[in-house]
């Protein structure tokens, strides 16, 4: 797939990107061997095949839902750099 100035100029605005007139030629190149790949990407036979978010066939290990130490409050707010009985400070940043 070839692409003209027009698309390539159209695109980098599409992007937001500035894009020199003297590189406009180097990223035509570029794009089309970009969309060259992705049509080889298209012949490849995928029927029957699950889509998948990972390669390795990995189960997420999951931990009991129980209830550990709780009233720690203290032991927390001792690494607060400022606090107001059992709450954290935090500057304003609304006015």
């Amino acid at each position: 797939m070839s692409f003209d100035k027009k698309t390539i100029m159209h695109v980098a605005h599409l992007s937001n990107i500035d894009l020199p007139e003297d590189k406009i030629g180097e990223y035509t190149d570029k794009l089309s061997h970009v969309m060259t790949f992705i049509e080889t990407l298209n012949e490849v036979d995928i029927e029957g095949i699950e889509p998948m978010t990972s390669v390795l066939d990995l189960e997420l290990p999951l931990r009991k839902d129980e209830v550990t130490e709780g009233n720690i409050v203290t032991d927390i707010l001792l690494n607060a750099p400022e606090k107001n009985d059992d709450y954290f400070v935090v500057p304003k940043i609304i006015e």
